[in-house]
């Protein structure tokens, strides 16, 4: 079967299906604000949301460099895509049944929940290796960029009004049933979006054949030779990759230094949801004309925003304005990130590409341990420092890739 407009029409409606109750999802599982606020008050410490953040942004996208190999042999990849995001949907309501039984303070608790965060951000490696396969063989190229731009916007504007649902829920109990409740409609939510990825048409199979790790490091060897712009694709995401992990600590800040509470979790995430929203309308509306290496340039700048914001800050109630920022610092890498791997990769490699981008992912997988680490012992002085650094470094990768589209 080819791929033509009106298939590629029909993918993207089953895509925005997914993406659109995704979207009433996102939220009550958000992995900057829901997730790290409740480990807090579940008795976390810095070294606790290093580690979480380690697990559910840099060491997810690591894992798949064990994933790529084995999903690379598989000519059809939408029956791996539903095994992944099923583990999640399980991992999600067990998550909220452990926390409606469980009482704040038990020993076991932080550990479940660590052990249910991994299987839910492994299966979303997993996944997410099919998706990107799928992605590019089910949709024309010269609709990409619009349908990223317009998957945000679709995702954002869902999420913005059901954050207040999700404000709402976190006041109406008390730690750990309020988050049990979330993470329920959360799971379920999960589960309608789902039935997106089954009308997906799957038109072509891929070929390329991965025997084991050792041929899997073989090819990548061979596409560092022969395709340049992939190392600075990953010195990209080792750098600029950190980005996405900052947030996460900027709820611990506040509720360290400030004293936040549930109520301005739900603020916080309302914020970021503003800011998401605002980046993909902008996106949408340029998409013929704005070219990914402007977006990877702002998105430095505006990282560095975040960071100094943060530092200078000195009202809990300012603080939510940070999130804004975050939220399009976070919008901006997604749609870049996911646009430049389809530019560099061919037709039939980009699952493989996806497995390099995981394996290539690795100073984002200890970041947020060397942060955690370094908040515990120096303050969150030097760990913004460290951001900085890595930020100002990700502009050499950025100007050596040169993205043309």
């Amino acid at each position: 079967m080819v791929l033509t407009d009106r298939i590629s029409k029909h993918n993207i409606r089953a895509f925005l299906w997914h993406a659109g109750f995704l979207a009433f999802a996102q939220v009550f599982m958000d992995v900057d604000t829901v997730i790290p606020a409740m480990l807090i008050e579940s008795g976390g410490t810095a070294f606790h949301i290093g580690l979480m953040t380690a697990i559910m942004v840099g060491g997810s996208s690591f894992t798949q460099i064990f994933f790529a190999p084995y999903l690379s042999n598989q000519p059809y990849k939408k029956k791996f895509l539903l095994m992944g995001i099923n583990l999640r949907i399980f991992s999600l309501l067990a998550l909220g049944t452990m926390l409606f039984y469980l009482n704040r303070g038990h020993f076991s608790l932080l550990w479940l929940i660590f052990i249910l965060i991994t299987i839910f951000s492994l299966s979303g490696a997993f996944a997410n290796i099919s998706y990107i396969d799928l992605t590019g063989k089910s949709i024309l190229q010269e609709k990409r960029k619009a349908f990223f731009s317009t998957r945000q916007i679709i995702s954002g504007s869902i999420v913005l009004v059901s954050a207040f649902l999700a404000k709402k829920t976190l006041t109406l109990a008390e730690f750990p049933v309020n988050y049990s409740y979330m993470f329920y409609i959360g799971g379920t939510l999960l589960l309608i979006a789902s039935f997106g990825f089954w009308s997906i048409k799957e038109v072509a199979p891929s070929v390329l054949r991965i025997k084991g790790i050792r041929h899997f490091f073989g090819v990548m060897r061979t596409e560092l030779k022969e395709n340049k712009k992939l190392i600075y694709f990953l010195g990209f995401i080792n750098t600029q990759g950190v980005a996405i992990s900052f947030m996460p600590f900027v709820v611990l800040y506040a509720k360290n230094v400030f004293g936040a509470v549930s109520s301005d979790t739900g603020n916080f995430l309302l914020f970021k949801v503003v800011g998401v929203v605002s980046v993909s309308l902008l996106i949408l509306a340029l998409a013929g004309k704005a070219k990914y290496r402007l977006l990877l340039y702002l998105n430095v700048l505006l990282s560095l925003t975040v960071v100094l914001s943060t530092y200078f800050i000195s009202d809990v109630h300012l603080i939510k304005y940070i999130f804004i920022i975050g939220g399009i610092v976070y919008s901006l890498y997604s749609i870049t990130m996911n646009g430049v791997m389809l530019e560099i990769s061919g037709h039939e490699n980009r699952a493989l590409y996806a497995g390099f981008a995981g394996a290539g992912n690795i100073f984002p997988a200890i970041f947020p341990l060397i942060g955690g680490s370094l908040i515990g012992i120096l303050g969150f002085k030097a760990f913004f420092l460290l951001f900085v650094v890595m930020i100002l470094i990700s502009l050499w990768f950025i100007r050596k890739m040169d993205c043309k589209k």
